[in-house]
């Protein structure tokens, strides 16, 4: 309120208490602003801006530091770390507001400005517990160069009712490296996916063939499915959003387990993934809207049998199959000629074996 516009009525004879009363304040707050010299409103408390330590303050050389060594690291990633391994207390907001100030400073002096690219739209869709994974490899470089190892691998499962994520590290993709990898999932799962999507790679496939034809698969690939008692479904041709799920688990793992940090081994590779699935677990998924922790139980209980003889629960019309009749820890059988995929009316694939 400007009071000084009753100055008018003190000037025409009114007197601060009937001033005071038309203005609802006491005569002596009146008789400060009707004066002359007197200021036009209530005098502003002193800016506290820079008063008070920020919460942040401590970390900033920490922050620097990560900054330095993969300028593009994400601020939640940031936040992440911060708060698992350093005991930080404050809000995410703190770490986004920081990083929004001096991330352009670093990127100038580094050269080396992090861009992102933007994904494309695609129509999402869900499967019933326990009814399909995907695969998908990520090349993660010479991050283990410094040990003698040229190149290392991730390899990705994530189930896709829960978006349940497994990882592993190997130095190599043949076919032994990749089916141990299965191997190893399905023993962390306790059980195996009725169906696996994966990319139309030479390890799951014999030959690429036009749209709309029959697929023909690997024979150890075909062997392994049929051993362990899952259907192969290659991802349709140009359909690149087809394994969102998985590829989306390989671009997690690389911001939030390997930019960064340092690794002397494979096994310190799966350790430290070990470790952060705990806090991914944690968290509720953006897209279904759970903690990351529960909506798997179904997804697991719905699995078939594991390759150490453990069952999540009974998988309808779908039993694990062994061609050397063995049980299900048995090695794998033979590979059979002639293995393919055809295409329903439905448009899901199915694996077909035909011998001779």
């Amino acid at each position: 309120m400007n009071i000084r516009r009753f100055r008018v009525l003190h000037q025409a004879g009114a007197s601060y208490v009937e001033i005071g009363r038309e203005s609802g304040l006491d005569w002596r707050t009146v008789r400060k602003y009707v004066l002359d010299d007197s200021p036009v409103g209530p005098p502003s408390a002193p800016s506290r801006a820079g008063s008070q330590p920020q919460v942040i303050a401590p970390f900033v050389a920490l922050i620097e530091a990560w900054l330095r060594a993969d300028i593009s690291l994400r601020a939640s990633v940031i936040h992440e770390r911060l708060v698992a391994e350093h005991g930080f207390t404050g809000h995410y907001q703190r770490v986004k507001v920081h990083l929004a100030a001096v991330r352009p400073v670093l990127e100038a002096e580094l050269d080396g400005p992090a861009g992102s690219a933007l994904s494309g739209l695609h129509r999402r869709f869900e499967v019933v517990p326990g009814a399909r994974a995907q695969v998908d490899w990520g090349e993660e470089g010479d991050v283990l160069g410094h040990v003698g190892i040229d190149r290392t691998y991730s390899f990705h499962m994530v189930l896709s009712h829960s978006r349940d994520p497994f990882t592993c590290f190997t130095a190599s993709m043949d076919l032994a490296s990749f089916w141990d990898c299965h191997r190893r999932a399905f023993a962390h799962y306790g059980g195996v996916p009725g169906s696996i999507v994966y990319d139309r790679t030479k390890t799951v496939i014999k030959r690429h063939v036009a749209p709309g034809q029959a697929v023909p698969l690997h024979p150890e690939a075909a062997a392994f499915a049929e051993h362990y008692g899952f259907t192969i479904d290659p991802l349709a041709a140009y359909r690149p959003t087809g394994k969102g799920r998985v590829e989306r688990q390989v671009l997690i793992v690389r911001e939030h387990v390997l930019a960064g940090r340092q690794f002397n081994s494979l096994a310190d590779l799966d350790d430290t993934f070990l470790g952060w699935l705990s806090i991914r677990r944690a968290q509720v998924h953006r897209t279904h809207g759970q903690v990351i922790s529960v909506r798997p139980e179904p997804d697991r209980a719905a699995l078939a049998y594991a390759e150490n003889g453990t069952q999540g629960g009974e998988r309808t019309g779908s039993s694990p199959r062994h061609r050397d009749g063995g049980g299900p820890s048995s090695p794998p059988a033979t590979a059979t000629a002639g293995a393919r995929v055809s295409r329903t009316r439905g448009g899901c694939h199915h694996r077909c074996l035909h011998s001779g």
